[in-house]
C-alpha cells in the first residue's frame, strides 16, 4: 500500500517553485558571518587579488551539495545514519566519518560564538544604552526560543525574510559605490581572477573559502531540509518500481532547481561583500578583531552611501548575523541527535523523543556560544577559525559524497554529463584547495 504522503512531482516551472525552500534556509546560514566578517576582511586585506576564491568557493561546493540532497530524497534516512553506513575505520558504535563530523562541528562553537557576538555588537550600537554582555545573552536566548518550537515552516519563512532585507541593502550599497572616489572597474575584477594568491593572504582564504558558499555544515543541513520539505516523503520507499523511478527523478530535479537559485542568491552577494571591502577597505590600518570589528566594517556603507546609511548597515548586520545563528541551531538541533543516536549515546525512538531532544539541544548551544563569545571576544578570529576547521570538514563531506555518488549511480538517477562533470569538478577542486590550505597552515 502506497504511503499517504506520495505526491507526484510537478512537471512546470512555476509549479515548482512553490515547492521551492530549502535553499532559502541554507542562505539565511551562508548570507552572515562568511560574507560579513570573513569575505570583507579577505577583501579588505587582499584587494581584488583573490577574487577568484570568492567566486570559485561559492559555485565549486554545489555539486557535492546536490548529491548529499539526491541521497537525502532516494534513502529518506538522516544523515548521520548514511554516514555510519561508509567503509572504513570504526570507533566503537560509529564510523570515523560520524566522529569527524561530531569533533569538527564541536569545535566551530567558536564560530557560532563569534557569530552571536558579532550580532550582538550591532546590536549594542543600533540601541547604545544596551551593554554587549546583555545583549549577546538576550539574543542566545531569544534564538534558543526561537527553535524549540521546532517549526519548519516558520524556520523557512523566518530565514527567507532575514536574507531577503539583507540582500536588497547590500546590492544597493555596491551600485552606489560606482558612483563614489571608491568605484573600481571591471578591469580591477579581472585582476581578481588570476588565481594567484600571495601567502601571506593563506589563512583568511582558506577560512573564507571553507566559510562562504556552501560550506560543509550547510552540505549536510541541506539533506535535512530536503527530507523536512517533503521531497523524500513525496517520493516514498524504493520499492524497484518504474513509478518510484520517475517520482525519484522529478523531485530531485526540484532540488536541483532549489539549490541552483540559491547559489545565485548568494553567490551574488558574497561578491558584492568582497567587491565593498576591496574597493573601500583595502590599504587601510589594520582590520580589528574584537569588538570594533562590526562598526570598522560600517565604513563600507557610510563611505558609499553616506554616513545617514550607518545604522542601516548596523540593522542589515544584525540580521545578517543573527540569521546564520538561527538556522545553524535550527540545524545542529537535528544534526547532534542524530550524531548521538549512531554512538548509541542517546536512544530516540518517537518522533516526540525526537523533538524533545531538539529542544534539548536549542538551549544547549545557545548557552555555549553565549559563554564562548564572553570568554574570548574577538569575533573576526573566532569566524575564521571555524572556516578553517569547515574546510577540514569539508574533505569528510567529500569522501561521503563519492560513496553517495557510486552507490546512487546505481539506481540510475543520474541528469547526465552535466551533473557527472559539475560533481568531479567540486570534489576536484575541493581536495585541492581544502587539501593546499590545510597542509600550508599546519
Amino acid at each position: 500500500m502506497a504511503s499517504p504522503d506520495i505526491e507526484n512531482p510537478p512537471t512546470s516551472f512555476f509549479k515548482k517553485l512553490k515547492f521551492l525552500g530549502p535553499g532559502f534556509i541554507l542562505s539565511a546560514s551562508i548570507v552572515g558571518s562568511g560574507e560579513l566578517i570573513a569575505t570583507t576582511i579577505l577583501g579588505a586585506q587582499a584587494g581584488f587579488i583573490a577574487f577568484w576564491v570568492i567566486f570559485v568557493s561559492c559555485v565549486i561546493k554545489v555539486g557535492i551539495q546536490l548529491e548529499f540532497g539526491k541521497n537525502a530524497i532516494i534513502t529518506g534516512r538522516p544523515i548521520m545514519s548514511e554516514f555510519n553506513r561508509l567503509r572504513g575505520l570504526r570507533l566503537g558504535q560509529a564510523s570515523w566519518t560520524v566522529w569527524m563530523t561530531f569533533l569538527l562541528t564541536g569545535l566551530k562553537i567558536l564560530q557560532l560564538g563569534g557569530m552571536l557576538g558579532g550580532a550582538a555588537i550591532a546590536f549594542s550600537l543600533i540601541f547604545p544604552s544596551v551593554s554587549i554582555n546583555f545583549a549577546v545573552v538576550l539574543l542566545g536566548f531569544s534564538v534558543g526560543l526561537l527553535i524549540y518550537k521546532n517549526y519548519y515552516t516558520l524556520i523557512e519563512r523566518l530565514s527567507t525574510l532575514m536574507v531577503f532585507g539583507f540582500t536588497f541593502f547590500t546590492l544597493l550599497s555596491l551600485i552606489a559605490i560606482l558612483f563614489t572616489p571608491f568605484s573600481f572597474s571591471f578591469r580591477d575584477i579581472l585582476t581578481g581572477m588570476r588565481f594567484d594568491l600571495p601567502n601571506e593572504y593563506l589563512f583568511v582564504a582558506i577560512g573564507a573559502f571553507g566559510i562562504t558558499g556552501v560550506a560543509s555544515d550547510e552540505i549536510i543541513a541541506y539533506t535535512y531540509w530536503c527530507q523536512e520539505k517533503g521531497y523524500a516523503a513525496y517520493t516514498g520507499k524504493n520499492d524497484a518500481s518504474k513509478a518510484w523511478n520517475i517520482r525519484a527523478k522529478g523531485w530531485i530535479r526540484v532540488m536541483y532547481l532549489d539549490a541552483f537559485v540559491a547559489m545565485i542568491g548568494y553567490t551574488i552577494v558574497t561578491a558584492a561583500f568582497y567587491l565593498l571591502g576591496a574597493a573601500i577597505l583595502h590599504g587601510n590600518e589594520t582590520v580589528p578583531s574584537g569588538n570594533e570589528l562590526i562598526a570598522y566594517l560600517s565604513s563600507i556603507y557610510t563611505k558609499s552611501l553616506g554616513p545617514n546609511a550607518r545604522l542601516g548597515y548596523l540593522i542589515g548586520a544584525f540580521i545578517a548575523l543573527y540569521s546564520s545563528v538561527f538556522a545553524t541551531l535550527a540545524y545542529w538541533s537535528r544534526l547532534f541527535p542524530d550524531i548521538f543516536i549512531q554512538l548509541k549515546w542517546w536512544k530516540l525512538d518517537t518522533k516526540a523523543d525526537k523533538d524533545d531532544a531538539v529542544k534539548v539541544m536549542a538551549l544547549v548551544f545557545p548557552f555555549l556560544w553565549v559563554v564562548t563569545f564572553l570568554f574570548l571576544r574577538t569575533p573576526a578570529f573566532m569566524v575564521l577559525l571555524g572556516g578553517v576547521i569547515g574546510s577540514i570538514l569539508l574533505l569528510v563531506v567529500v569522501f561521503a559524497a563519492i560513496h553517495f555518488r557510486i552507490k546512487n549511480d546505481l539506481l540510475k538517477l543520474d541528469s547526465g554529463l552535466l551533473s557527472t562533470g559539475i560533481f568531479w569538478l567540486s570534489v576536484l577542486f575541493i581536495g585541492l584547495i581544502s587539501g593546499y590550505g590545510i597542509l600550508k597552515i599546519f
